[in-house]
């Protein structure tokens, strides 16, 4: 039989935006194909679930065209089922495929690389936005949220933000949202009023975008105490390249306004510039006192400005350090990695090994790219991978090796697994929206991989 006419069996490894919106362009377009969808928990939709802040609802709209996908029965959801080693290997995958995606994005941090980084207080984003959002590896996070009334995030991207908005939001405004219980327990008893996003580099070189920084500076009872001076004379020296970029115009012209509610309440955020963390500090007990910077310097030209270190430094006191410094994707054995990169090397989302095109092989999403870029920059990304693939099969070009008997899916791999259903993931869900019902809030998430299951009656 022709590759043109054999039915394509496809793995994908993650179950985020990334391998949906594969999914999605791969079943509209090539009739012949059988989709399975591996992820480790028995839940899916990855970053949208456990990424997105809880006070963005309508950035978690795109589940309905998920669901969408998932209701197509050429496609089938198997949760709780680890890759790797420990459970099915990418071997097997290989083995029971015509072809494998790898989408299962980014699950470890960018280290400061600083003493004292390892002090009781000091975070990375990535950590407290899945414990706030339920994630089941991170329900068991401690932080001094009641004994600090400073916290600083390191970064300043949209992450950093979301972190200083959660901290600085009245608790009764949160409790309409689907952040956790327990989440809301411990953000009722914070005593932080203090929050400072502080960045390498200058005010034009922030990378949050303006709808984050509008709701920062609209946060009632919260006064914006930065240097309006020194961000208004940075926006006047940058001029000629702000006003080529109408995006970063629009957030500059923001940021030089300020906020609103300068003349009351008790918490404060400030944006902090020019300042390089070179050490946690931290008492006898190892908790957390305050952070030291290098005050950098900007050199290069206007479009690519450099922090360079100026000898001078400066200490400030805190009892919480959060670090948004950027995300990195693990490695898998069988996979081939660029560790210094953090991703897997491809061309056109078709993974490459010593820049040879490995055949049947694909990856999507920050996995492919690096952790950058927005939901809607992943689809376009997953959108290119497909295209990719469908290429290939269009071209009749060679697939992992194996016939078609071989070619089982998940009738192949059933000793390995004991999988969870998207329909059981709805049922899952439907009981997330009744506990979510009696407590007057959209849904409470099970954050227990036990409790998941125990909804299944496993």
């Amino acid at each position: 039989m022709s590759a043109l006419s054999r039915p394509f069996r496809l793995a994908i490894v993650g179950s985020g935006p990334a391998g949906f919106y594969t999914a999605h362009r791969l079943l509209r377009d090539w009739s012949n194909i059988a989709i399975d969808m591996f992820d480790r928990l028995p839940v899916p939709h990855g970053l949208v679930r456990f990424g997105v802040a809880p006070d963005h609802p309508e950035v978690k709209n795109v589940m309905t065209t998920f669901d969408k996908v998932a209701e197509d029965d050429r496609f089938r959801f198997l949760g709780n089922v680890e890759i790797g080693d420990n459970g099915v290997s990418v071997s097997d995958l290989k083995a029971n495929y015509n072809a494998v995606l790898f989408s299962y994005g980014a699950s470890e941090d960018r280290k400061m690389n600083i003493p004292g980084e390892d002090s009781y207080g000091v975070e990375s984003a990535r950590t407290f936005v899945g414990w706030y959002n339920g994630h089941p590896d991170y329900k068991h996070l401690s932080l001094p949220l009641d004994s600090t009334d400073t916290a600083v995030v390191i970064g300043q991207g949209n992450v950093a933000l979301d972190i200083a908005r959660l901290l600085l939001s009245p608790i009764d405004e949160l409790r309409k949202t689907d952040i956790t219980e327990y989440a809301l327990e411990a953000l009722s008893k914070s005593r932080v009023k203090h929050v400072h996003v502080v960045g390498r580099r200058g005010p034009v070189q922030v990378s949050f975008t303006s709808k984050e920084l509008r709701e920062q500076m609209s946060l009632p009872g919260v006064r914006f105490d930065s240097n309006l001076d020194f961000i208004k004379q940075e926006i006047a020296q940058h001029q000629p390249f702000v006003s080529k970029n109408r995006p970063l115009k629009r957030l500059m012209g923001l940021l030089e306004k300020g906020s609103p509610n300068n003349a009351e309440g008790d918490k404060s955020w400030r944006a902090e510039f020019l300042k390089s963390p070179v050490e946690v500090l931290a008492d006898q007990a190892k908790r957390v006192t305050g952070i030291k910077y290098e005050i950098n310097e900007l050199e290069g030209p206007m479009e690519h400005k450099k922090a360079i270190g100026t000898g001078q430094f400066e200490t400030e006191n805190c009892g919480l350090v959060f670090t948004s410094i950027g995300y990195k994707s693990k490695s898998l054995p069988g996979l081939p990695f660029d560790e210094r990169q953090g991703r897997v090397p491809n061309k056109y989302g078709k993974i490459l090994d010593n820049d040879k095109e490995l055949p049947g092989m694909y990856t999507a999403g920050w996995l492919k790219r690096g952790p950058t870029g927005v939901i809607v920059s992943t689809m376009a990304d997953a959108y290119e991978t497909a295209d990719t693939i469908l290429d290939d099969l269009k071209s009749e070009r060679e697939m992992l090796p194996g016939g078609d008997d071989e070619k089982k899916g998940a009738e192949g791999l059933k000793a390995k697994m004991d999988p969870v259903t998207y329909q059981d993931w709805k049922k899952i869900e439907a009981a997330e929206f009744a506990i979510g019902e009696r407590l007057r809030k959209p849904r409470e998430k099970f954050s227990n991989v036990s409790d998941m299951l125990a909804v299944l009656g496993r």
